[in-house]
């Protein structure tokens, strides 16, 4: 029987022309362990057996993932795919009751977890989750005296697996045959920045297809490493850190632990790199912060070459000739400065870096190519297994989100919103009531944008946050990613709708505006303490009537307010992927939101059990509001 082309057929195929080279790397207490591809193979046959055999797992079920970015993440998938079942990835930090959600909506079986921690999230709600028959984990730190039934280590699972083996040895290769490229797959779901998330599931084909639109586009060589950080739960990380490798033979790379990824990211120094906004932006802010800090000589070297940097990064966005002068002063420049900054940030080798998941600032576009970084914006979501728009190496204008992948079509419908289709759109939503968002194939993730003459996509926003002002609309996206390219601002929401002017809630960088502090010997130990600090307040105004400059006066926000806490996924105001819930924002922070459209200077909130003022900054004086503005906001 012919086999099909599908992912446990890739990794055979991998494993068979590659069997010693190396196909992953975890690091362990400070050391690169390599996985080579007949190990990964071999785990993944042991486990499939196993869940068949002993955990009776049969083709068509569900099986859910939580942990971090580890191999056996990989096994766990690829052993579920290979006998045919439907692996979903749930977002490790999330909580009980959010896993409670996942789980009732999935209703699998078998759920892999990671270690105590997740295994203790499920014990917590097993009464709400009575369809969970095993829960198998692979870290057995603290949960070696745990004597619920239905826990299993995935080592003795292993174990069990290699003993199948020996009595049925070809069982992993009848599995493949039997499989299907347009057999479901994955489930993943989306970011929910309003509402519910909703379960997307793939089949081997779309995913398959996926990687092969980018790969097409942006060439990447068995040789390259990847750097896997970003939750294996959202589907950009899926192509990126499982599919791609797979079908390319390079190498994956997990961090010991979520705080070592920016050191363990110096140390692989890879050739692709993938990251949202705020981690470009948090890098750079850094960078910034640090040359503040610097040696005198080194600030006046790097300020002799930032302007050639700077010079270089405008030739290539805005697409101008430099002089052979410029050309001379870079080069010396990328010898003695660039070089040694792109090393420090693990971008030595690095020669692609995409921005998934929002807009990145413009600002942080010439930064990132004037040190010879070269970033690039995507635009793409869930429904169309992540990337589908992205810029050309040799094409990048700032602000876009580049021209759609091969084998991708764009439009932008009368009602203004951005519609893709491709190869790669997913085959179904779990929940039937959700399938009415697509219409002959095409679907809109919900924003408004538009294409410029050169076939490249602008991102304007959300359809449902656009505020309409009697001057046209304004786009509180566009708004915030000029207030957060202050490296002293890590988060903004800007509010405006059925409002007067707009007003915004900001939260501080706790790293850039703790060092400034340090600096000035202001005595602070934790975020509450900057935020309501009165140098802290008057330096951020500074840096918000810097920034408001560059606006248009209706565009401009005439309040804000620092927040003493940060917002967080945990507390529903952030995604898993570090996106705003604005919904779920402007609900939370209502009462302080409407005293920003009060006469008060102050408002009460409490932190700590204590009651404290929280100062309103007011940008502009004499604030009145007008007829036309009170008629466009009534609709």
């Amino acid at each position: 029987m012919v086999k099909e082309v599908t992912l446990p057929f890739l990794l055979v195929e991998r494993a068979n022309q590659d069997s010693s080279g190396v196909a992953l790397r975890q690091k362990q207490l400070g050391i690169w362990k390599e996985i080579t591809w007949n190990d990964y193979l071999e785990n993944v046959k042991k486990l499939s057996i196993a869940l068949h055999k002993h955990l009776d797992f049969k083709a068509g079920e569900i099986l859910a993932i939580i942990g971090e970015n580890k191999p056996q993440w990989l096994y766990a998938q690829l052993a579920t795919q290979t006998i045919g079942g439907i692996s979903a990835g749930i977002y490790q930090e999330s909580l009980p009751e959010q896993i409670r959600y996942y789980l009732n909506d999935l209703k699998p079986r078998i759920v892999i977890v990671e270690d105590q921690e997740q295994v203790d999230k499920l014990l917590s709600i097993e009464k709400d989750i009575p369809f969970v028959e095993h829960i198998v984990h692979y870290d057995v730190r603290g949960l070696r005296h745990y004597q619920n039934p239905k826990l299993i280590s995935m080592k003795e699972l292993l174990k069990i697996g290699e003993e199948h083996l020996k009595v049925h040895p070809a069982f992993f290769e009848q599995q493949i045959t039997l499989l299907s490229g347009h057999q479901e797959a994955l489930i993943s779901y989306s970011a929910a920045t309003s509402g519910d998330p909703k379960a997307a599931v793939y089949t081997h084909h779309q995913l398959i297809e996926a990687a092969k639109n980018l790969i097409q586009l942006d060439e990447m060589k068995k040789t390259d490493d990847y750097f896997s950080f970003l939750p294996l739960a959202w589907i950009h990380e899926q192509i990126m850190g499982i599919v791609i490798p797979i079908v390319i033979g390079l190498t994956v790379n997990f961090p010991e632990r979520p705080d070592t990824v920016i050191g363990d990211l110096r140390e692989i120094g890879p050739q692709t790199v993938v990251a949202s906004p705020r981690v470009y932006q948090s890098i750079m802010s850094n960078v910034q912060v640090r040359l503040e800090g610097a040696s005198w000589l080194n600030r006046k070297v790097y300020q002799l070459f930032k302007k050639y940097g700077d010079k270089r990064a405008k030739a290539k966005l805005e697409k101008i000739r430099l002089s052979a002068f410029d050309r001379f002063m870079y080069f010396l420049g990328d010898a003695i400065v660039f070089s040694a900054i792109r090393d420090h940030l693990g971008f030595a080798r690095t020669r692609r870096a995409y921005v998934i998941g929002a807009a990145l600032h413009p600002e942080a576009f010439y930064f990132y190519h004037g040190i010879g970084v070269n970033i690039k914006q995507t635009y793409g979501g869930t429904e169309v297994a992540g990337i589908a728009i992205v810029q050309r190496d040799d094409d990048i204008k700032a602000g876009s989100s580049g021209v759609a992948l091969p084998n991708t079509e764009v439009k932008i419908g009368i009602d203004g919103l951005v519609y893709l289709k491709n190869n790669a759109i997913f085959s179904r939503y779990l929940k039937p009531e959700h399938q009415r968002w697509i219409v002959d194939g095409w679907i809109s993730l919900g924003d408004k944008g538009f294409i410029d003459k050169d076939g490249h996509l602008f991102i304007l926003d959300r359809k449902e946050d656009v505020i309409v002002m009697p001057k046209g609309e304004i786009y509180p996206h566009k708004i915030e990613n000029i207030i957060k390219s202050s490296p002293y601002i890590q988060e903004a929401v800007v509010v405006g709708k059925n409002r007067p002017f707009l007003t915004a809630l900001i939260n501080i960088d706790m790293t850039t505006v703790g060092r400034w502090a340090d600096k000035r010997r202001i005595i602070y130990t934790e975020f509450s303490d900057l935020s309501v600090n009165k140098d802290v307040i008057e330096f951020i105004e500074q840096e918000m009537i810097r920034l408001m400059d560059e606006l248009p006066p209706q565009e401009r926000v005439k309040k804000f307010i620092l927040l003493p806490k940060q917002f967080t996924a945990d507390a529903g105001e952030l995604t898993r992927t570090l996106k705003i819930r604005r919904n779920h924002v402007e609900n939370t922070y209502k009462d302080l939101i409407d005293a920003m459209y009060s006469n008060n200077g102050t408002v009460q909130v409490r932190i700590s059990e204590a009651e404290i003022p929280l100062r309103i900054i007011q940008l502009e004086r004499n604030l009145e509001v007008t007829e036309d503005v009170l008629i466009a906001n009534a609709y």
